[in-house]
């Protein structure tokens, strides 16, 4: 059957259809003990579209001490990136995902939620940007070209390994080399039937033997049936040189981006959480992976909280079911995450920072900023800090949406913005040094 939206979205109040119903913004629900509000139930939940807009002039904001600057635009829906030996930066580019609508409320959903993304096609390439001499102009170079949708980046050696939406691939990698030398080589298939959530989030271990590569829900709650959920909401572990396979952990419904805590080993994810059940449930977050852990997903949330719209219960899952480290709030949409360092300046030095690409099923919008994550003994404490702002103005107007992130070793981060098609690098100036942590001012 297909839909023709024609005839009964009309049918549809305009102010369902724009989010002017309830939903207004709860409690704080950021941290490891968030407020859980009761389940909200209705035909459409809230939806407040986003009105794109050119930079101009403009630049996002950045805290005292720090600056920004565009070092690439007209890209084609940057996604990740990732940092080279030599200081290069890897962009990937594109949009994935076919899954067709099941109910109505689908179609209208679609409808707003691509009014406030970016027109352009996904580019399915690899650019590459390269300051030669160091004066921050950058070239843009394409790297490769002809990929699936490619999301995930990780470089180990000589190996560079892509997570295009249906396979992780390899090719081999030079220091310097500015274009891939050939065709890359296929390590293993990934889940791609549907591809509800499509982006294949990924890092490589410590020590290089293993690729971690997070896979999304092929749905909200399971409305297509947990057949189609096999081999989904999980990480992989992939053997690095063989493409042997494990579920490493389960139930994250949907893991957007994975990094490796500096000096361990320790995996962790960022976490999109699932829609529906009201403007404050559930909080998308930031967490530690555990091998053979079980985060709750389809059946619980948040532990152990029970999701009552998913048939069948199952009580003895749920029963095993581990919080999450840290919530940074419902609908805030996190697409990206990477560990700080010193080089970035004491304030900033000891977190993590996380991407969030920003809300569309909620009245009061959230997300549409970087923020810090502050950690003190290994583990996120206090409050998050507005990291990169000023993406989306109070009238709704929105400039960008930021994705993946990824510090420089040498003392910057990187924002993808897949609205406006730009790289944003944010480096701090020698006042940053001197400031205070920001766990230590909490």
């Amino acid at each position: 059957m297909q839909y023709k939206p024609a005839s009964w979205l009309a049918a549809i109040p305009l102010a369902a259809m724009m989010g002017v119903c309830v939903g207004q913004a709860g409690p704080s629900q950021v941290g490891p003990d968030p407020t859980l509000p009761k389940p909200q139930r209705g035909l459409l939940p809230d939806m407040v579209i986003a009105k794109p807009a050119p930079w101009g002039d403009k630049t996002p904001t950045v805290p005292d001490g720090y600056t920004i600057t565009a070092i690439a635009t007209d890209l084609k829906i940057p996604r990740q990136t990732l940092i080279l030996p030599n200081g290069d930066i890897l962009v990937a580019e594109g949009k994935g995902g076919n899954a067709p609508n099941l109910k109505p409320k689908d179609v209208i959903a679609g409808i707003i939620k691509a009014r406030g993304t970016s027109s352009v096609k996904g580019g399915d390439r690899l650019t590459l940007l390269r300051d030669t001499d160091g004066d921050g102009n950058y070239e843009v170079l394409t790297f490769a070209e002809n990929l699936n949708a490619p999301y995930g980046l990780a470089l180990v050696d000589n190996n560079l390994y892509v997570a295009n939406q249906d396979a992780v691939v390899r090719f081999d990698y030079q220091p310097g080399q500015s274009k891939a030398s050939g065709p890359p080589e296929t390590v293993t298939p990934l889940p791609s039937d549907i591809n509800h959530h499509w982006t294949k989030a990924m890092t490589a271990s410590a020590d290089g033997q293993y690729l971690y590569v997070g896979i999304g829900s092929n749905s909200n709650i399971t409305e297509r049936g947990m057949t189609a959920e096999v081999d989904r909401a999980r990480v992989w572990r992939i053997n690095a040189r063989t493409g042997e396979h494990k579920s490493y952990a389960t139930g994250l419904r949907n893991p957007t981006a994975l990094t490796i805590q500096p000096g361990t080993d320790q995996l962790w994810a960022v976490v999109n959480e699932r829609d529906e059940i009201g403007p404050n449930l559930v909080p998308d977050y930031l967490t530690s992976v555990q091998e053979g852990a079980f985060y709750g997903w389809p059946y619980s949330y948040w532990g152990k909280n029970v999701d009552e719209r998913v048939r069948p219960q199952d009580p003895a899952k749920v029963a095993t079911a581990i919080k999450p480290d840290y919530s940074l709030g419902s609908h805030v949409a996190a697409l990206g995450v990477d560990f700080s360092n010193e080089a970035m300046g004491a304030q900033f030095a000891d977190g993590a920072f996380v991407g969030e690409h920003g809300s569309w099923n909620r009245k009061d919008p959230v997300g549409y900023k970087v923020v810090f994550v502050p950690f003190r003994d290994g583990k996120p404490f206090g409050a998050p800090v507005d990291f990169v702002a000023g993406f989306r103005d109070k009238d709704g107007t929105t400039r960008g949406r930021p994705v993946g992130v990824t510090v420089d070793p040498k003392g910057a981060l990187i924002v993808a913005d897949d609205l406006s098609n730009t790289i944003w690098r944010v480096t701090p100036t020698q006042a940053a040094k001197s400031q205070q942590p920001v766990a230590a001012a909490q």
